[in-house]
């Protein structure tokens, strides 16, 4: 575990892991914004977190669990935030567009999504994702 916290984070912010998005996968600290989510998550999937995946997921669109059969075998490699919409304070829908980087099997491959954040009770939830 303390291996994890000294290193960078895999969200691709510079920061430490436990500075970064450990505060919200380990520390149970709320992100603030759709992108400190999408960061989160992010970086959950690098560390195989589904519990915080499906947390961070909304309830009307959350599948019941991340099947084990539709799972391969993925080393996520880096990811790039290339556009976040800062919503106003009584906004409830927010965007995040980022290309994430990855290798299954050894072939790198990559995913440019533009998915979509819903606020519920003041906390942001991933809600669903267009595949560019």
């Amino acid at each position: 575990m303390a291996k994890k916290k000294s290193r960078l984070c895999p969200c691709g912010s510079a920061q430490k892991y436990n500075q970064c998005c450990g505060r919200y996968i380990d520390a149970g600290e709320i992100p603030a914004t759709p992108e400190q989510l999408m960061r989160s998550r992010y970086t959950a999937y690098t560390l195989e977190d589904d519990t915080y995946i499906l947390d961070t997921w909304d309830s009307s669109t959350r599948p019941a669990s991340l099947s084990e059969e539709n799972k391969l075998p993925v080393k996520w490699v880096a990811l790039k935030v290339i556009n976040s919409s800062v919503p106003a304070q009584n906004e409830t829908i927010a965007t995040v567009e980022f290309v994430a980087r990855f290798k299954v099997n050894g072939k790198a491959e990559q995913k440019h999504e533009c998915s979509e954040f819903i606020k519920e009770a003041g906390r942001w939830f991933y809600l669903k994702g267009k595949v560019e």
